[in-house]
């Protein structure tokens, strides 16, 4: 709300100038509605992001499927901190 609001003042003011003469406030005549809608566009994405229930189902991942590279990518993990834990003994102990 509050880019909208700089959005339409910052216009309103550029408007102005380019009206009394200022060749160069014409290119921000037109910017400042562009950045307007875009901050809109950004806002609504944003909060369509923070809930779910906008996602179709065809785009959610089916739980079932299992990925079986990922699976011994994992159980390899599992093996390599297993044995950072087990400490080989020297000749202190």
């Amino acid at each position: 709300m509050l880019a909208e609001i700089i959005c339409v003042t910052a216009f309103s003011f550029e408007l102005s100038r380019a009206m009394s003469g200022n060749t160069l406030s014409w290119a921000y005549v037109f910017e400042w509605p562009i950045l307007g809608l875009y901050a809109v566009y950004m806002w609504r994405k944003i909060l369509r992001e923070d809930h779910p229930e906008h996602i179709t189902p065809k785009t959610r991942p089916a739980p079932e499927a299992v990925d079986p590279r990922l699976s011994a990518y994992n159980d390899y993990l599992s093996r390599v901190h297993g044995a950072d834990r087990i400490r080989p003994k020297t000749k202190d102990d």
